[in-house]
């Protein structure tokens, strides 16, 4: 009887170890549903396949794959590569975008959506809204609520407070745009809404500084883009569904 007890427990355990397994996939992969789902990886864990500097194409830089991360290689370590936002070979309208990321301390960094790349747009962020990507012992964590991570940048604060992990540990964010209307969502929390084919949003524009840039927030499809900035920023798990 124990014989036959130590067999079920074992059978039992290795059905549970086995949904796990294909509910959570390994770091840049996919599990079989969501390759049902229709996702897609963004980043491969291994190369920038996909990836290019804006404006400038693929050239060598401070961005580079290191133990399956995307890493920004921070200032002032030496580097002479080249600086510049890496934004995606392809465009995107509708979708569901998935990445974790990690940030040095008082790091700062974001995601552009919906960027046009021309070369008389000067740099991702003069077209793209952002997704705020901060540590908070940044300055500005206290200085300005409307530039915490979650936030769309610049325009207002989290519509529901989310807590950033402590550096080291990695943080999930969503993007999610539908015919103009988007969503950002820090660590499960819902942290802003916006549609951007609104009278309403243009007002918001000619509030900031973005008004000076004439192409900025009018897009609804476009380039991603991951912000290089001073300090370090690493992203993995980067997946997107277009609807």
């Amino acid at each position: 009887m124990r014989l036959l007890a130590l067999m079920a427990y074992a059978s039992i355990a290795s059905l549970i170890l086995t949904a796990f397994s294909e509910d959570v996939p390994a770091v840049n992969q996919l599990s079989a549903q969501e390759k049902k789902e229709g996702w897609k990886l963004l980043f491969d864990g291994k190369t920038l396949q996909g990836w290019h500097l804006y404006n400038q194409g693929n050239k060598p830089s401070v961005w580079r794959v290191d133990k399956g991360e995307l890493q920004c290689v921070p200032n002032g370590t030496g580097s002479t590569l080249e600086h510049g936002d890496l934004v995606t070979d392809q465009t995107y309208s509708n979708f569901d975008l998935k990445f974790e990321w990690k940030i040095s301390k008082a790091g700062n960094s974001g995601v552009f959506i919906n960027v046009v790349e021309r070369k008389d747009i000067p740099t991702a962020w003069a077209s793209g809204p952002e997704y705020q990507l901060l540590e908070p012992s940044h300055y500005d964590y206290n200085a300005d609520p409307k530039k915490r991570a979650g936030c769309l940048y610049g325009f207002a604060p989290q519509k529901n407070e989310a807590v950033t992990k402590p550096v080291g540990e990695w943080n999930q964010s969503e993007i999610k745009q539908k015919n103009g209307k988007i969503e950002f969502y820090l660590n499960g929390v819902l942290t802003t809404e916006q549609d951007l084919t609104t009278s309403e949003w243009k007002q918001k524009i000619k509030s900031t500084n973005f008004q000076h840039f004439p192409a900025f927030g009018k897009a609804t499809k476009g380039h991603l883009a991951l912000q290089d900035w001073m300090q370090g920023i690493s992203f993995r798990n980067l997946k997107l569904k277009e609807e």
